[in-house]
């Protein structure tokens, strides 16, 4: 498995109107060790540091498997000891941020996705998470500037992620002529990029391009689980391309899957 997919946790928000809703949070790892990156290594081995690390990475990870249990007391929990043993940790401090999104608390998130980011400014995935908040909460002009950060850090090993971000984002940034360029350029370092095929499907879907707009929705579709509004994308691409039948397949798809998604969007 590639570490892409073990670390991306997509946040989706169904039937949204603009494509900010679709954006990547990287999950923080016990594994990957990042924790040195908050602060410059040194020759000599402190053992209380040490220690704090280690309680950190245990408690990220209690938290992360919680969450994805479906524990949000048990992982709020876990998350709270990691910042409380080390408040400068980009990981801890993401974790709780991803704890309090799923509690709907966004400002609270976005505090703590902020405190990271500045915490940890060569770390990418803290600079790409602040960002996708920022976007969300419609400061997407705010979000690219992190974008950009993330792909300056040095090291960062998903730049596709930040570059996805970034395209899905970029219109409402006011640089709506950048959109397919960051799209593309993602897609050519994770061909299977779920938040980047969504974004390119719509934006060709918005141009009129609707052949191509297909060709990214069958992609997405392929690369990932479905969510609501990729269905009802793909319903909406096949009544422009003429193949009612099709667009009839995806919603009656959306209607299994996602049952109250047709009272949202009765008319497709």
């Amino acid at each position: 498995m590639r570490a892409r997919d073990a670390l991306l946790l997509a946040i989706l928000v169904a039937f949204a109107a603009s494509a900010c809703s679709r954006l990547s949070f990287v999950k923080p790892s016990a594994e990957r060790g990042r924790y040195t990156q908050v602060a410059p290594d040194y020759s000599y081995s402190d053992s209380g540091d040490s220690r704090r690390r280690a309680q950190v990475r245990a408690h990220v990870a209690e938290s992360g498997r919680a969450l994805d249990a479906g524990d949000v007391d048990q992982a709020a929990r876990a998350a709270e000891a990691a910042v409380k043993a080390d408040r400068t940790s980009a990981d801890a401090l993401t974790m709780l941020a991803l704890v309090e999104m799923v509690r709907g608390n966004r400002e609270e998130a976005g505090r703590h996705y902020a405190a990271a980011a500045r915490h940890a400014p060569n770390d990418g995935a803290a600079q790409n998470n602040y960002g996708a908040w920022l976007c969300r909460e419609g400061r997407a002009a705010e979000a690219m500037e992190y974008f950009e950060r993330a792909l300056a850090a040095p090291g960062y090993p998903s730049p596709a992620d930040a570059l996805a971000n970034a395209g899905a984002c970029a219109e409402a940034a006011g640089r709506g002529e950048r959109t397919e360029d960051y799209l593309r350029a993602a897609l050519r370092l994770d061909p299977e990029n779920s938040v980047a095929l969504s974004a390119m499907a719509e934006y060709q879907y918005r141009s009129g391009r609707y052949f191509e707009a297909r060709a990214f929705s069958q992609r997405r579709l392929a690369a990932a689980p479905a969510s609501a509004e990729v269905l009802l994308l793909a319903s909406q691409i096949e009544e422009k391309m003429g193949d009612m039948a099709a667009a009839e397949r995806y919603r009656q798809r959306l209607g299994r899957e996602f049952p109250h998604a047709l009272q949202h969007n009765p008319g497709g």
